[in-house]
């Protein structure tokens, strides 16, 4: 199963919860696995992953997306869109190691897959007006460069993916 799969999987379970709330996200994913074919438990580990941190910031998710939307809100939306949303709001806002382009690619064409063509705009435009607020959240959340000084006492900045010349 494909990354790309695995979020069609849990967008489809986050909307089964959405439907059926007493539902637990287990079985919910669980049916959404039994329609398409089992996936690896790799593959099961990263949609649980996802539909999981998706529910457990849905509050926070779902006031950052009220105050991007215009005339809209969540619940106002449709149900494929709401969670596509969703889903994408907690990929840009908590696994800053994914490409923000990624993200928001990979919820437009969840979107247009489950939803419509507009649905994919839709879904594009409302998560364009929330990057200034991912961008705000993914630098408060970079590790700060240590505090140490070098000789000319100026902040020594972190070199990622640079190695040790041995």
């Amino acid at each position: 199963m494909t990354r790309h799969e695995a979020r069609e999987c849990a967008m489809q379970a986050l909307c089964v919860l959405d439907v059926q709330g007493d539902l637990g996200a287990g079985e919910a994913i669980a049916s959404v696995l039994a329609e398409r074919g089992l996936g690896s438990e790799a593959d099961v580990r990263y949609i649980e992953e996802l539909v999981q941190g998706t529910r457990q910031h849905l509050d926070e998710i779902d006031q950052l997306l009220a105050r991007h939307m215009e005339r809209w809100s969540p619940q106002r939306i449709g149900r494929v869109e709401r969670n596509v949303l969703r889903l994408a709001a907690y990929e840009l806002l908590f696994e800053p190691e994914l490409p923000i382009a990624s993200a928001i690619d990979e919820a437009v064409e969840i979107a247009k897959t489950f939803a419509t063509e507009q649905s994919g705009r839709f879904v594009n435009g409302v998560l364009a007006k929330l990057l200034p607020a991912v961008a705000d959240r993914r630098r408060a959340d970079r590790p700060r460069p240590s505090q140490e000084t070098g000789a000319a006492g100026a902040v020594e900045p972190a070199q990622e993916g640079v190695e040790d010349g041995a």
